[in-house]
């Protein structure tokens, strides 16, 4: 029998609204200094809404397809949001495999890890004005080219799920 291993893993957490080549790049990167990496997928329960308009179970998909040829190893784990900060960590604990390190740009996130001593390193935001969840939603809304900022992959599921149709519907209001 083989002795098992220990793995090294890190958690990353975003909305992934949609999942763009920023966060490809930041967990490329997050890949060479770990064996896996757990991706939180949050606020999980939101869907069909302007700033989150695709569903957990989508994110899956968009991050599992795109990550599939890159040699990422990874999970990807729909977190909920429970408004309840100082129990945070051990719920997203309690929701994914083990992991010694976080990478995070989010100061709420970094304090709250950081508070649970867990070690968290700041990744260097790739091209952060160019590749925001922000701006591509914006793009497909107002009918602006969006696909070169996202994986191929992302396109398809996007595209599979009618994902611009339903942004530009549920981004129009109901006064003429």
């Amino acid at each position: 029998m083989v002795a098992a291993m220990h793995m090294k893993r890190a958690f990353y957490i975003g909305r992934f609204q949609p999942f763009h080549l920023g966060h490809q790049a930041v967990l490329e990167m997050i890949a060479k200094e770990v064996d896996e990496v757990v991706i939180g997928i949050g606020s999980a329960q939101k869907s069909h809404e302007v700033t989150d308009p695709f569903t957990a179970g989508e994110r899956v998909m968009m991050i599992r397809h795109a990550l599939g040829d890159t040699g990422v190893p990874h999970y990807a784990m729909p977190i909920e949001d429970i408004q309840q900060n100082t129990v945070w960590v051990s719920y997203v604990s309690s929701r994914t495999p083990p992991f010694e390190i976080v990478f995070s740009n989010n100061p709420l996130v970094i304090q709250l890890f950081r508070e649970a001593n867990i070690e968290v390193k700041q990744p260097p935001m790739y091209l952060r004005s160019q590749y925001s969840g922000t701006e591509i939603r914006k793009r497909i809304v107002h009918d602006m080219e969006w696909k070169h900022l996202v994986p191929p992959a992302v396109v398809d599921v996007i595209e599979e799920v009618n994902g611009v149709e339903r942004l530009r519907n549920i981004s129009k209001t109901d006064y003429a």
